[in-house]
């Protein structure tokens, strides 16, 4: 919610003013990571903020009229670079010109996307709605120490193409990233035959294997199904308890759940596709294998800026989402 309120806020042009900032989560108030993504909101734009720091529970943000289209910044630590990335790139539906983001922080860490995603699912999707991104990864960043590095670009956005997907269609494959940095090629290899053995023989997957070396040590996989119509997106870390056998697992089996329900979307990449559905010159729609507390707030603070009604309904196992941009609810 406060990413996407002070983004929309500076697409809009209207103040925003947060109060009881995750009030109900186990540390209240901004985290490190909230606060660089306001303040890579607000120097894009020249706005005004009030309460942007560690802890805060209240928050004021005055947007301005300027346009920065370079940005250069380090949250930190293993602060996700990608969850900041999402304000950004939101923010930056009116830039005029080529928006340019250099950033380091947490390229991969718990509770937020995997920036291989935004490469091979979240980007890929938007340029079906003419949203034209790109990212490169440079350094890959893990939890405590960080140290990941990635550039990203945005073309400006003019008119956004509305993404309505009713059945995704035949299955094109399966493509997935196994990554690890300073740690044995084992570790690799076990996230792959885990991976493997969980989907089956009905399913192959074409790997690209990324060894590296960094500041820091981790690793995870990323899968994405690609069909006809749309893709299917999975993700898992490694970590103290949750072995390489294990991610590989978890991910095989979180995207079969997806694929074997019917989704067009899942659920993670939905909350983040929702904003410019809400923006999109047409109706939208997707079916998703749960609802999230996400989407949920997505959509709350979306209609509290744009005149947008969202639309839900049950069918069988799954549900059917619809975006109608310029109606109020």
């Amino acid at each position: 919610m406060v990413r996407t309120s002070v983004a929309m806020s500076t697409v809009t042009g209207v103040t925003t003013h947060l109060t009881r900032i995750r009030e109900n989560r186990p540390t209240n108030g901004l985290s490190k990571q909230h606060c660089a993504a306001v303040n890579a909101v607000a120097e894009m734009a020249g706005s005004v903020v009030e309460g942007n720091v560690i802890g805060s529970k209240e928050l004021t943000f005055r947007p301005g009229n300027k346009q920065v289209y370079d940005i250069q910044m380090n949250i930190g630590t293993a602060g996700s670079v990608s969850l900041v990335l999402q304000a950004m790139l939101l923010a930056a539906r009116n830039h005029e010109k080529r928006l340019n983001v250099d950033i380091s922080g947490g390229t991969n860490v718990m509770w937020a996307p995997p920036i291989d995603s935004y490469q091979h699912l979240l980007f890929p999707l938007l340029r079906k709605m003419d949203i034209k991104a790109d990212v490169k990864i440079v350094d890959r960043g893990f939890y405590p120490q960080g140290g990941g590095r990635v550039m990203a670009t945005l073309e400006p956005i003019k008119d956004i193409k509305p993404l309505d997907i009713e059945t995704l269609g035949e299955l094109k494959g399966i493509k997935g990233v196994c990554f690890s940095q300073r740690l044995p090629e084992w570790v690799t290899k076990d996230m792959m035959t885990s991976c493997e053995r969980t989907l089956g023989e009905e399913y192959e997957v074409d790997f690209d294997v990324q060894m590296t070396g960094g500041d820091s040590r981790g690793a995870g996989i990323v899968l994405v199904a690609e069909y006809e119509n749309g893709m299917l997106g999975s993700n898992a870390l490694t970590s103290r308890g949750h072995t390489a056998e294990k991610a590989g697992e978890d991910a095989a089996n979180d995207l079969l759940k997806e694929m074997n329900i019917g989704a067009t979307m899942d659920v993670h990449t939905a909350d983040q596709v929702l904003p410019y559905m809400a923006m999109a010159e047409g109706k939208s729609g997707f079916s998703v294998s749960r609802i999230s507390r996400h989407l949920l707030s997505q959509m709350d603070t979306l209609e509290s800026f744009l005149d947008v009604k969202f639309g839900v309904e049950r069918k069988d196992d799954k549900y059917r989402f619809t975006v109608t941009p310029g109606e109020k609810p």
